[in-house]
Formats: C-alpha cells, sequence, structure tokens
C-alpha cells in the first residue's frame, strides 16, 4: 500500500506499506523521523504522541493507512527550523529533559494543551499530561517546564 500524506508540512509518499504497519513504525523507520519513541505499543505512555489532523494520538495505535490523505505533525515539526517551540526550549531550560525517552510525548501533549488553553492550573496540566509517563523526572522538573512556557507567554502578551 502506499501512504500518501502531509508530515510536519511536507508531502510525504511511501510505498510498500504493509496494512498493519502502525504510523509510528512508518514515521520513524521509513520516513527517518526519531522524534516519536516507541515504548509500550498499547498507548499507554504517551511516548509517541503525534498530532494527526490537530487532534493528539499514540502513533502505535493508528494504523499507517489511516493517515492517508491527512496532516501528521511530529516533535520534529514543532520546531521552526533551527529554532526549538518555546516548549522545547522550556524543557531544556527547566532540565525537564532527562533520558528523553518520554519528552518528545510530552512535548507534543503541552504543545496541545497551551495551544488550547493558554493558563492552565496545575490540576489541568496533570490532567492533561497524564497519559504520559516518565520514570526519571518525578514530574516536578516537566511542571516547571509547563509554567515556564506559561510564564514567558503572559511576559509577551504584557510587552
Amino acid at each position: 500500500m502506499r501512504v500518501s500524506c502531509r508530515v510536519n508540512g511536507e508531502p510525504v509518499e511511501v510505498d510498500d506499506v504493509w496494512e498493519g504497519e502502525s504510523l509510528l513504525y512508518v514515521l520513524r523507520e521509513r520516513m527517518g523521523l526519531p522524534g516519536s519513541k516507541n515504548a509500550c505499543e498499547q498507548g499507554e505512555c504517551g511516548s509517541c504522541a503525534v498530532y494527526l489532523d490537530n487532534e493528539v494520538v499514540c502513533s502505535c495505535l493508528v494504523a499507517a493507512g489511516q493517515a492517508i490523505g491527512r496532516e501528521v505533525r511530529t516533535v520534529e515539526g514543532l520546531a521552526e527550523g533551527e529554532q526549538l517551540h518555546p516548549v522545547q526550549q522550556a524543557f531544556l531550560d527547566a532540565g525537564a529533559v532527562q533520558c528523553g525517552f518520554c519528552t518528545p510525548g510530552l512535548l507534543v501533549t503541552t504543545h496541545d494543551l497551551l495551544e488550547r488553553d493558554p493558563a492552565p492550573s496545575d490540576l489541568q496540566i496533570r490532567e492533561a499530561l497524564a497519559g504520559n509517563l516518565c520514570r526519571c523526572t518525578g514530574y516536578e522538573k516537566i511542571m516547571d517546564a509547563v509554567h515556564l512556557v506559561i510564564e514567558q507567554k503572559a511576559g509577551a502578551t504584557d510587552a
């Protein structure tokens, strides 16, 4: 099967895709986009989160064929060229990146949360990130990173 879609704003075609291949596998192994991670393969950890038509999905649970004709945005697509997205930069600045395995999913999920609500409460942040498992940071640095982005956006609005 041929999968034709847009990935990070660019048209992409991948041939000889097996009907059972996941979007995650095709992104990583066939398109050379290793940002999304393969951890649980059951949609439980959030490491493979990507946007599919502006909805966050676990790409391990999406058949690659379901992306035909659709828009996919990965963690790589958050940055503008070499310029990191403010969410990506905040995770670095706050020390929220440890082993890096959960980071791509957390970045996509945080980006989505802040696009929907630029000033969420702690409870809203925790609820939004509940589907992303991290075994390194204890989540405090992740919360710090989200708060850093919120503060920076508020400061930019005040200026």
